[in-house]
């Protein structure tokens, strides 16, 4: 199974805000990113299905690139930052915070969810698509899904997930053999 991963455009959210599950707004530069990438979308079409993260910066994206009935699934939402959502990571004053720093993977957020959570949701997502009859499929994103959709299919170490962030409006592609 061939899959597109297709990450959101650029989020109107001040540098160094936790934001996962939020739903945020949009740059204004949202037209000129969402051309770049529908465009980056055009010669890997058409796709026997399309899937979305219900949050409104990838439907809206989905939309724009003409997916306006993707399926949307809440287990490719972002991560769930619970009680840090939308404050400065300087500002979080948590005494859970640096173990979380130290071992995201495992460790999870105050009222939210762990890096090992996030690619569980994620997995369990990919192994009910992959049942499917579908040959070629789009799924519209978060950096974090798209990282673990990326170990799921052993292209990236859960040690290097922050680091292999796709960049916002960027597509990369999965081959999923069984």
């Amino acid at each position: 199974m061939h899959i597109v991963l297709i990450r959101h455009t650029s989020v109107d959210v001040p540098l160094g805000v936790c934001y996962g599950h939020t739903d945020v707004p949009l740059k204004d530069t949202f037209e000129q990113e969402a051309a770049v990438t529908k465009k980056n979308l055009e010669p890997l079409e058409p796709f026997d299905k399309v899937y979305c993260s219900p949050l409104s910066r990838c439907v809206k994206l989905a939309t724009y690139c003409g997916y306006p009935d993707a399926e949307r699934d809440e287990r490719i939402k972002e991560l769930n930052f619970g009680a840090w959502e939308m404050q400065k990571f300087d500002e979080i004053k948590d005494p859970h915070l640096q173990e979380w720093f130290d071992d995201y993977l495992h460790v999870p957020v105050t009222n939210g969810e762990s890096f090992m959570q996030l690619y569980q949701r994620v997995a369990a997502f990919l192994d009910e698509v992959r049942k499917k009859p579908y040959e070629r499929v789009a799924v519209f994103a978060h950096g974090g899904v798209l990282v673990s959709a990326q170990a799921y299919a052993g292209l990236v170490k859960f040690e290097e997930a922050f680091s292999a962030l796709t960049p916002y409006g960027g597509v990369i592609e999965l081959e999923l053999n069984d």
